[in-house]
């Protein structure tokens, strides 16, 4: 259904709504309204274009919303394409699965078995029912940030006929390890991370190990009322995967006190950092499903890995961080997820029926992709990245040795032109 279009300097913006299966297993069961914003340049609206697909970072975030057109990639984006700006299922205006949504839908067993179908697999079939309706036959080129990455491999996995081409930043999933070397490889990353904070700013983690102390005997409360534990501000470290994170703790950490107690802005920081979760549950609750094929479990997998990094929580010196990690304390605490820790639970012990890849198919795949990898990378490693593209045909890696996982987002314009050079140089050889 097409809703409305809008008129905004440098966007005609026009709205969607796609009705699809809750269950594409089962077309005739329970449906889901889908969202998309179509945006195109002023200059090209009745031009007959290409299409782009963006898929989002997350699991569990909605697209991004166009504001003003700067040296972004939606701005490079749209001299050659019609751009598409999918809401994956369950996010922004599609059906919203906010956290009194889930709790409506019943036990944790019931909200577990419907969260179930909010994967890259689910994600993907939305993607090609859409497609069907908006191009019919015609494929088109996706555009993956981090997981929508992830859902492009889903893609190319069962169903390439839908794709011209690939575009990927920040987004090869590790399919040749399991879901442990996963969280071992992103740990180790993260303290490389944490080297970088120190040498640029040495005090930082000295003064959040001072916080630490306090609120292991103080209570002090987040605005949204969730008391602050050494555990989740921890989770602060997570910052440290975007380009600017050692500055922006460096900020934080030096305005942490008043007087004896703990700063009002401080702790609207904190849970500005870590407490999201309120808005995008999914990414909490499917965070670490969202790596397992067929066959596999995660059961809390960066719990279990983490004590093999000693440094993340010893008792003296500077405060050890985590990053892109979710915990049961972070389930269990975190202010809007009450009452969803026994879901959670849930999904992390199910062991996963529907595949998320095909390596046979990959294998064979003839679909151009260019990836961009960051070197520096906190959330999704260059080493698991590389050990992908080793085994998928026709990926051509552009290492990005400068920017971080928000490339794309901080320096969109320079990154899509790298891809696009990439698969032009690779139909030319």
């Amino acid at each position: 259904m097409r809703l409305a279009t809008h008129r905004t300097p440098g966007f005609v913006l026009t709205d969607h709504a796609f009705s699809v299966p809750l269950d594409h297993e089962r077309p005739d069961g329970e449906a889901i309204t889908v969202f998309a914003r179509e945006a195109v340049a002023p200059s090209r609206e009745h031009d007959e274009l290409p299409w782009l697909l963006y898929l989002q970072g997350g699991p569990g975030m909605e697209s991004p919303r166009p504001l003003a057109r700067a040296s972004t990639w939606l701005d490079r984006a749209l001299k050659d394409w019609r751009v598409l700006l999918l809401d994956q299922r369950g996010t922004g205006r599609s059906d919203r699965l906010d956290p009194r949504v889930i709790r409506a839908l019943g036990s944790p067993a019931a909200q577990a078995d419907h969260l179930a179908l909010f994967r890259a697999d689910s994600i993907v079939q939305d993607a090609e029912a859409i497609r069907r309706e908006l191009l019919g036959d015609r494929p088109w080129t996706v555009l993956g940030q981090s997981f929508g990455g992830f859902c492009a491999f889903t893609y190319l996995s069962f169903a390439p006929h839908g794709l011209q081409e690939c575009l990927l930043t920040g987004g090869i999933p590790p399919l040749t390890v399991d879901i442990d070397d996963v969280y071992r490889s992103t740990y180790r990353a993260v303290r490389r991370r944490i080297g970088d904070l120190d040498v640029a700013h040495p005090e930082t983690r000295l003064r959040l190990r001072d916080v630490a102390r306090h609120i292991a005997t103080e209570d002090e409360r987040l605005p949204s009322g969730e008391r602050l534990t050494v555990e989740r501000l921890q989770e602060v470290g997570n910052v440290l995967g975007r380009e600017d994170g050692p500055l922006q703790l460096h900020y934080l950490a030096e305005d942490a006190w008043a007087g004896d107690r703990l700063s009002e802005s401080f702790l609207q920081e904190v849970q500005g950092l870590i407490g999201g979760f309120r808005v995008s549950p999914l990414y909490a609750l499917l965070h670490e499903p969202c790596y397992c094929d067929a066959g596999q479990s995660a059961r809390w997998s960066a719990e279990r890995v983490r004590p093999e990094f000693d440094w993340v929580d010893q008792a003296d010196g500077p405060l050890g961080l985590t990053g892109e990690a979710i915990y049961h304390s972070t389930v269990e605490r975190c202010a809007g997820l009450e009452g969803l820790t026994e879901t959670a639970d849930r999904l992390m012990a199910r062991e996963w029926e529907r595949p998320l890849y095909d390596l046979d198919a990959l294998r064979r795949n003839d679909v151009p992709v260019a990836a961009c990898v960051y070197a520096q990378d906190m959330f999704v490693t260059e080493e698991l990245s590389r050990a992908t593209a080793e085994v998928v045909p026709q990926v051509r890696l552009v290492v990005d040795a400068e920017h971080h996982h928000d490339g794309l987002r901080k320096h969109g314009r320079s990154v899509l032109d790298g891809l696009r050079a990439a698969l032009d140089e690779s139909r030319a050889t």
